[in-house]
């Protein structure tokens, strides 16, 4: 059995849910064969996030974990290729902090690539029936924050841990009064299951497009 730490958010910006905590959930309690999950959810919240974050993984000291987030806006489900040492807030945060230009890690690296096999993930996520592509930015905000610190903990303390970020799209209730794209929980639930499965078989990545234009 592979130990897998998945983690989603709370509801946030006046939300009363967060989908990728209610898929986060739901997949733990029938998980992909051969895997050990183990759900967590975050803080919407710079710092305690990655707090909340740490002390998840010294508790399920897990061989692979994927965080996941809600992407307002994004019609598929998106699998993250590099976080930015950067927080730049476009709202404040759950604690009402709003961080401005600010690193995630003050003596960290720009960016780091995330160490799942990113396009063989969507390439699974689609097998699955779900919409899916590679995504070159978790944005600037407080999943971009647990994604940098994610990968910050490994470089520098968990080399054998392989980590990454998913976002998955608004769910249909909430955006009943609102012309955006939505994915519903059950679809996310299947395109996340098919992500991990991918994380969990395979190190190495496939050759496929996943580029972008701008």
């Amino acid at each position: 059995m592979t130990r897998v730490l998945l983690t989603g958010f709370e509801p946030f910006d006046g939300e009363r849910v967060n989908p990728s905590w209610q898929a986060v959930w739901r997949l733990a309690a029938a998980p992909p064969d051969g895997c050990d999950i183990t759900a967590v959810q975050l803080p919407c919240a710079f710092g305690s996030s990655l707090d909340a974050l740490r002390a998840a993984v010294e508790r399920a000291d897990p061989e692979v974990v994927v965080c996941v987030g809600q992407a307002g806006g994004r019609a598929d489900l998106t699998v993250e290729r590099a976080a930015v040492n950067v927080n730049d807030a476009a709202i404040p945060d759950n604690a009402g902090r709003q961080p401005i230009d600010a690193p995630v890690v003050g003596w960290g690296p720009v960016g780091y690539f995330a160490t799942l096999p990113v396009k063989a993930c969507v390439a699974a996520a689609r097998a699955a029936g779900v919409p899916a592509s590679v995504s070159q930015t978790a944005g600037t905000y407080v999943c971009n924050h647990v994604f940098y610190g994610l990968m910050h903990l490994i470089a520098t303390e968990r080399p054998a841990l392989r980590g990454g970020f998913v976002h998955i799209p608004y769910a249909p209730e909430q955006v009943l009064d609102r012309a955006l794209p939505s994915m519903s929980v059950t679809l996310a639930v299947e395109g996340l299951r098919a992500v991990v499965a991918a994380a969990v078989s395979r190190r190495e990545d496939i050759a496929a497009v996943g580029g972008a234009t701008h």
